[in-house]
């Protein structure tokens, strides 16, 4: 399975956090599963933490790579076939930063990681 990781799931993982499903953190420990974590992921942790909404141990630009390496996730960059779904996608969500991973996962045939029940209301693969 392909898991992209909802900024949530991301942020939870890296604090062993109790939030996570045993299927999450089943499915993310199978080592047979690739785990991305989008830029976008990366740019809602920036705007959260530069606002004060969101406290980290290092600023973003130190805690998000070392992170990912930390946990074997792989970086998935944003490109502009990405966001050619966002125009067919029901306005079920108004989060642009969901909307954006929900896109990627179209885009690349992606399951998302996350608890999140609009997500799991569009016509995609998602697990928790």
């Amino acid at each position: 399975m392909k898991l992209l990781l909802d900024t949530c799931t991301f942020l939870w993982l890296t604090k062993g956090d109790e939030e996570l499903s045993k299927n999450a953190i089943e499915a993310f420990s199978d080592p047979k599963n690739e785990v991305y974590l989008s830029a976008v992921s990366a740019w809602e942790i920036n705007v959260k933490y530069r606002l004060g909404k969101l406290l980290l141990p290092l600023s973003p630009d130190q805690f998000i790579p070392k992170e990912r390496k930390r946990h074997l996730i792989a970086p998935l960059d944003l490109t502009e076939q990405d966001t050619s779904h966002l125009c067919k996608l029901p306005p079920i969500h108004k989060d642009p930063f969901d909307r954006i991973l929900i896109c990627q996962a179209i885009e690349h045939s992606l399951t998302i990681l996350t608890p999140d029940p609009l997500i799991i209301q569009y016509p995609i693969r998602t697990h928790w």
